[in-house]
């Protein structure tokens, strides 16, 4: 059990290595994008210079492809060069059906597991040769659509129908308690479905006047990568070469409001990083609620300040869910071992 727990620790490696530099791509050219251009009260970030256009254009075609590289090389590092396809196929379908990198990690593994599973039947010779190329990138995406499509799409569409209601039931009463749920929705898959459910609806209510909804929103928003990038700053023992690469562009996304900064991290070690973020991200929601923090625009992140109501407030938050985040995640963690280190490189 133990050598099988530490073989999936070393598949998800291999995917999260291979995605690192798509997330850097993607994310650092939405960066300066938005940066350079800035967010406007009501609308967001609004990108209209024709040069920074299609730097935003190229960041977000790097940002398409990350969920399904994370896919095709967990599936690759389980079942070699005939996962890869089934498992590329399973990531675009989780970008399709909402379920965001998680969505990506189940289909790497199933992608991968399958793909090994027809490898080892027994075939006859003549059959040997179109096995990898033809059978086995065939059925196995044939199953891992199946799956992703009709097991995993409904349930996600329904959770957040339920969820967008629940939070519409919640939003006359404690603003604090909602603060706290919205914010930790947001850090929990980090542009996933869930995520999407808490900032769509904090951006509705703008649409309504409401702006202090979004005010946490959009602390919570910026906590992840901030959080995790000083956390590789804080104990570098604990994290590998490429996480601590991926730490320098967390950073970079956090202050422009791209909470994607912390998937890498999270998909690596969803078992620490994923409660880590959520405790930071909604202490820093509670505090913004607490300090009445308004957000007139449907962004997040310290580029947001000019439109900003309480704006101290808004950098308390902020500053307490990054110290939540960086001292629980390096807390929980412990250092890389030499074994790791060297799986981090091969997969770089």
């Amino acid at each position: 059990m133990k050598d099988e727990l530490k073989r999936i620790r070393e598949y998800l490696m291999t995917g999260v290595s291979y995605m690192i530099p798509i997330v850097v791509i993607g994310g650092v050219l939405i960066a300066f994008s938005i940066a350079l251009s800035g967010v406007q009260p009501g609308k967001g970030a609004v990108v209209t210079n024709p040069i920074l256009k299609n730097m935003m254009d190229v960041g977000s075609a790097a940002f398409s492809m990350m969920v399904p590289v994370l896919a095709g090389f967990i599936a690759y590092a389980i079942a070699d060069r005939p996962g890869i396809a089934p498992g590329l196929v399973g990531g675009v379908l989780s970008n399709n059906i909402k379920a965001g990198f998680l969505g990506g990690i189940v289909a790497g593994f199933i992608a991968g597991y399958v793909a090994r599973w027809i490898k080892s039947w027994k075939v006859n010779k003549n059959l040997k040769p179109i096995m990898p190329i033809f059978v086995i990138p065939i059925l196995s995406s044939l199953i891992v659509g199946a799956l992703m499509i009709y097991v995993l799409g409904n349930p996600i569409s329904s959770l957040m129908t339920s969820m967008t209601n629940g939070l519409k039931s919640m939003s006359s009463g404690n603003s604090i308690l909602l603060a706290i749920l919205m914010a930790a929705m947001i850090a929990f898959d980090m542009g996933g479905p869930v995520n999407k459910v808490a900032f769509m609806f904090g951006a509705a209510m703008i649409g309504e006047g409401i702006y202090t909804v979004m005010g946490p929103v959009a602390a919570a928003i910026c906590i992840p990568p901030l959080g995790m990038g000083v956390a590789t700053l804080l104990a570098p023992n604990k994290y590998t070469r490429t996480e601590k690469d991926a730490g320098k562009g967390a950073l970079a996304m956090g202050l422009i409001g791209i909470t994607e900064g912390a998937i890498p991290f999270a998909a690596a070690d969803p078992l620490r990083v994923i409660p880590s973020i959520m405790t930071g991200s909604a202490v820093g929601g509670a505090i913004a609620a607490i300090g009445k923090v308004g957000d007139h625009a449907p962004h997040g992140g310290p580029i947001v300040l000019p439109v900003v109501d309480n704006r101290i407030w808004f950098v308390i938050a902020v500053i307490a869910g990054i110290t939540v985040t960086s001292v629980m995640v390096n807390a929980l963690k412990k250092p890389v071992s030499e074994e790791m280190e060297e799986t981090s490189s091969l997969g770089m």
